[in-house]
């Protein structure tokens, strides 16, 4: 393709040469022949630094932010901000061919994009998601590296939905996404949110950071859709156009649609559905956080023209996500449950839902992250203590910190609290022990993996599948 086309709708400083294209990066690691390099200006690295190798490498032309001097460079105000224009270009514009759901929050966004996906569905569409646990077109499995791909691979993805005949895109748009500009240049029919508290502050520094990124969704969406129970969720809609605004709400009246009647049971959530209609909705889903979910699910598709019969039938007939409240299968007289909680409210929603439900003590087994926002650590203690009847404190993904030094920090949180715990830092033998002291009808929480399969520890990552894990332990105790 001539650079001509892939630069269309980029305003350029200067004049540069038309050469042919044949791919596009912004990792130095693999510029081949041809190559267009993109040197974005990271953290750690400034691909302004090997611009000059990487043409001597066989790039045929380089996207800059300053002249460098170069024949083959093409100067623009913000690389980065160019990057996910220059790919959509290169792979033909697919997300204008596509209905694009976008969906950001702290929580929450994995399951109401599966939700969505179900409904939509049912309702004889084809769709593509875009997530955390996996990518998927149709009922195609596609491995997910992020939360929210590169714009070279997220422009690669809809590129193969719009092969595949999807209509619609349902995707995560995490913070660090829209920060970065991942997703510039796309136009979302539907934007929504579930709802922010404390997370990636490593990344942002501050909650105004955060908070704002979160925004840009919004900025770029035809219809909102927000949650009126969380305090941020008519604030980030504030002030900005749309051509509908649709809001959600458990606690409150005033939204285009209420969960009234709600009733908790072991194998899911029920719930009047009130808005222009009013319909029983059974999410087979448990926990508090299910009605939230499956409402902002239910509000997103009704936005869109989905019958409400047909959104109350699919969410009927939903299953379950890979790491979500996962219920790991034992034979044994109590319940082991994998749960991606990782942040404080995230802990604090699944401890209270499992309390909901429980017949005997909640257990909960759980670590925080390392090279990560360190004020998170004794918040999950506190709440992992005052909410749980017993915790077995350990490692999630300590990456280069040392373990021993993130559960310190985890255990000031709970000084002062009286409920019992165990610390055992090798993840593996704290699943071993509270398998080993479980009591009858304990629901033993493992919070923090969800559908991870590893381990990041300083020495390197390793494979680590927590439903493998349960599995080898229990078979030692047969």
């Amino acid at each position: 393709m001539k650079l001509s086309e892939i630069l269309r709708g980029i305003e350029v400083l200067g004049s540069y040469n038309d050469v042919e294209v044949a791919d596009i990066t912004q990792d130095s690691r693999l510029v081949k022949e041809g190559s267009l390099f993109v040197c974005v200006k990271g953290s750690v690295f400034d691909g302004h630094t090997v611009a000059k190798e990487m043409l001597d490498n066989g790039a045929a032309a380089v996207v800059v932010e300053r002249d460098l001097g170069l024949d083959n460079q093409v100067v623009v105000k913000s690389s980065r901000a160019v990057f996910s224009p220059i790919c959509a270009n290169f792979f033909g514009n697919p997300a204008d061919k596509l209905k694009l759901i976008g969906l950001t929050g702290t929580n929450g966004k994995t399951t109401t994009t599966f939700l969505i996906k179900q409904i939509l569905e049912n309702a004889g569409k084809k769709v593509g998601l875009i997530g955390t646990v996996q990518n998927m077109i149709g009922d195609e499995i596609y491995p997910a590296k992020y939360t929210t791909p590169d714009p070279y691979e997220l422009q690669k993805l809809f590129s193969q939905m719009v092969k595949a005949d999807c209509e619609y895109c349902v995707m995560e748009v995490s913070s660090q996404a829209l920060a970065q500009g991942r997703v510039n240049g796309l136009r979302f029919a539907v934007g929504a949110f579930t709802n922010l508290t404390q997370d990636h502050l490593d990344y942002h520094k501050t909650w105004e950071n955060y908070f704002e990124s979160k925004r840009i969704l919004f900025k770029n969406s035809d219809i909102a859709v927000t949650n009126a129970d969380d305090q941020n969720g008519l604030e980030i809609i504030k002030e900005l156009q749309f051509d509908k605004v649709v809001t959600y709400a458990v606690d409150k009246n005033d939204a285009t649609y209420v969960a009234k009647n709600v009733k908790f049971k072991s194998n899911g959530v029920e719930y009047e559905l009130v808005g222009d209609m009013i319909g029983r909705c059974n999410c087979p889903i448990p926990g508090r956080f299910s009605v939230y979910n499956s409402l902002c699910a239910a509000s997103c598709a009704l936005a869109l023209g989905i019958g409400f019969d047909d959104v109350l039938s699919a969410i009927s007939k939903s299953n379950g996500v890979k790491g979500r409240i996962e219920v790991v299968p034992t034979n044994r007289d109590f319940t082991i449950i994998i749960d991606y909680a990782h942040s404080p409210d995230g802990l604090e929603n699944i401890i209270t839902s499992l309390k909901e439900i429980a017949k005997g003590r909640v257990v909960t087994l759980f670590g925080c992250g390392g090279d990560r926002d360190k004020t998170k650590r004794p918040k999950m203690g506190k709440i992992a203590a005052e909410l749980s009847d017993f915790c077995v404190v350990t490692s999630d993904n300590p990456r280069s910190e040392n373990p021993s030094e993130i559960i310190k920090d985890i255990l000031v949180g709970m000084e002062g609290i009286t409920t019992p715990y165990k610390v055992v830092e090798n993840r593996k033998e704290a699943i071993a022990y509270a398998i080993k002291n479980a009591q009858t009808d304990d629901i033993i929480l493992l919070a923090g993996k969800g559908h991870e399969t590893y381990q990041i520890l300083p020495t390197g990552t390793i494979h680590f599948d927590e439903r493998e894990a349960v599995a080898e332990i229990l078979a030692t105790l047969d």
